[in-house]
């Protein structure tokens, strides 16, 4: 996809999860990577209002190339590509189910949601929920760097989720997927669950890797 197009969809995908709900005011930040750097939705843009011509682009290092000042959690973006070579785009919201689930006190940090569905599975894998830390902190970076090489998706306690995808719309379908299963695990909370055995997970994972 050339970059003209890719600009375009960032814009389209944006407004989509907007409009849904999927990540308030001017939340969330969208990238994905172009053959000299990264574009990115810039610092304090709603994800609704999107222009083309004034995403910004950054270098190898995270230096700005042209158009607005990027999103000020590039860092995230940048330790989850550093780690993911395959990642051709990344999401991050603060979807209101993701970031409830993140928020719950006893939420398994190897496991905070269940295998519930099989799509859950097929599109997210193995979810990390990693411990609270302030916006901006340099500590979260390297937090993420951490288990970016494990996990395409990983869910920032008191924040919300950042998934990568082998390109954009992989991106988007596999964070709808995360959010609407922590809608139906919340909808489950206090009921017993029957969820996936470890050999039909296993399967899956074979069947569709991650």
């Amino acid at each position: 996809m050339n970059e003209m197009k890719l600009r375009e969809e960032i814009c389209i995908l944006g407004k989509s999860m907007f409009d849904r709900g999927l990540t308030p005011g001017s939340s969330g930040n969208i990238s994905a990577r172009v053959d000299d750097g990264w574009l990115m939705t810039p610092t304090n843009s709603c994800l609704g209002r999107l222009d083309p011509a004034t995403l910004s682009k950054v270098d190898a290092k995270g230096n700005l190339i042209s158009g607005g000042k990027p999103t000020k959690e590039a860092f995230l973006h940048l330790s989850v590509y550093e780690r993911r070579a395959s990642a051709g785009a990344i999401v991050h919201l603060h979807s209101t189910h993701s970031v409830a689930v993140s928020c719950l006190s006893d939420a398994d940090p190897q496991q905070p949601i269940p295998p519930i569905t099989a799509y859950y599975v097929m599109k997210i894998g193995n979810l990390a929920l990693l411990p609270y830390y302030p916006p901006g902190d340099i500590s979260l970076a390297n937090a993420v760097r951490e288990v970016a090489g494990k996990h395409h998706a990983i869910l920032l306690a008191n924040h919300g989720p950042v998934v990568a995808g082998k390109d954009l719309e992989a991106a988007v379908y596999a964070a709808e997927e995360l959010e609407e299963t922590a809608k139906l695990y919340l909808m489950l909370r206090g009921s017993r669950l029957k969820v996936l055995s470890p050999e039909q997970v296993a399967e899956l994972h074979r069947k569709y890797p991650s």
